[in-house]
C-alpha cells in the first residue's frame, strides 16, 4: 500500500476506510496509520476518509475515529464522510453528513459554493428523517448511552462469531492457518477461500459469498456456525460434490 500511494501524483485524493475495512476486514494499526500519514504528507496526498462503520469494529466509536482525529491533529486538510446507514440501523434513509477540515478560513466560501452546486445538481435537498432520528439520539444523553450500549452488542456479537468459525475450521482440522478470521475486524472477512472452494459453498451447501471469498460476518449465529464451518472445511478438502482440488488457502 505505501509503494502505490509513492507513485501517486501530488494533490491526489486517496481514500481511506477509517475503521472497519470494506471489503477485507484489515485496518491499519496506529503505527501504521502513522507512517501512511508521513506518506501522505511528504507527497503532498489529500486524504478522504469514509466512515461507514462506526463503532462496529471496536465497539468504541471514539477508538474506531483514531485515525480520522488523528491526520486532523497533524494538520492535514481533509473530507470525512459518515455514514449511519449501519450503526444506526438507518439503511432506508442513508443519512450521513460530510465533514470539511480546512487550515485556513478563508477558503470556507469557496469551498461552500462548490458543494451547494453539487448538491443542488444531484439531489437537491436530501430526506430530513434519518438525520433527525441520529441528531435525536446523539444529543439526548440516555439515548446516546442506549445506542453505545447497542453497538457494543453488535460489535461484540461479530467477534464471538469470528472466533467461533475459526475454532470449529481448526477443531475439523481444515488445513490451513485461519488466524486471519479473528484478526479482522468488522461485518467483513476475506476468507482466502478461492473461486472453485466458492462455488462448492454456493453450489453443494447453499452459502452464498463473493467468488473472491469475501463474506459477511453478521450472517453467521449460533444456530449456523457449525454447518458453515463444516460446508468450508468439505470444500477444502476436496470433500464436496463439486470440488476439483485440495486447498490452497495460504492465509
Amino acid at each position: 500500500m505505501l509503494a502505490d500511494l509513492d507513485e501517486a501524483p501530488p494533490g491526489a485524493v486517496i481514500i481511506l476506510h477509517a475503521c472497519a475495512h470494506n471489503p477485507t476486514g484489515i485496518d491499519p494499526t496506529q503505527e501504521q496509520w502513522t507512517e501512511l500519514a508521513n506518506l501522505l504528507e511528504k507527497k503532498k496526498l489529500f486524504p478522504l476518509f469514509d466512515s461507514a462503520y462506526q463503532g462496529f469494529a471496536s465497539g468504541d466509536p471514539d477508538r474506531d475515529a483514531w485515525a480520522v482525529r488523528y491526520f486532523v491533529q497533524r494538520g492535514f486538510e481533509l473530507f470525512t464522510c459518515q455514514s449511519f446507514a449501519k450503526n444506526f440501523g438507518l439503511y432506508c434513509e442513508r443519512a450521513g453528513n460530510l465533514t470539511v477540515v480546512q487550515k485556513h478560513g478563508a477558503t470556507k466560501a469557496a469551498v461552500h459554493s462548490q458543494m451547494t452546486l453539487l448538491i443542488r445538481g444531484q439531489y437537491s435537498n436530501p430526506p430530513a428523517y434519518g438525520a433527525r432520528i441520529v441528531s435525536k439520539v446523539l444529543n439526548t444523553p440516555e439515548l446516546r448511552k442506549e445506542w453505545m450500549q447497542s453497538i457494543q452488542t453488535m460489535s461484540s456479537r461479530i467477534r464471538e462469531m469470528r472466533k467461533a468459525l475459526r475454532d470449529k475450521l481448526v477443531a475439523l482440522g481444515t488445513p490451513g492457518n485461519w488466524d486471519h478470521i479473528v484478526n479482522q475486524i468488522g461485518m467483513f472477512s476475506y476468507t482466502g477461500l478461492n473461486e472453485s472452494q466458492v462455488r462448492v459453498l454456493i453450489n453443494d451447501f447453499h452459502i452464498y459469498l463473493l467468488r473472491t471469498g469475501r463474506i459477511n460476518m453478521c450472517g453467521l449465529n449460533t444456530g449456523n456456525i457449525e454447518y458453515v464451518a463444516k460446508a468450508i472445511h468439505a470444500a477444502v478438502t476436496g470433500a464436496g460434490a463439486t470440488a476439483s482440488c485440495p486447498c490452497d488457502n495460504k492465509l
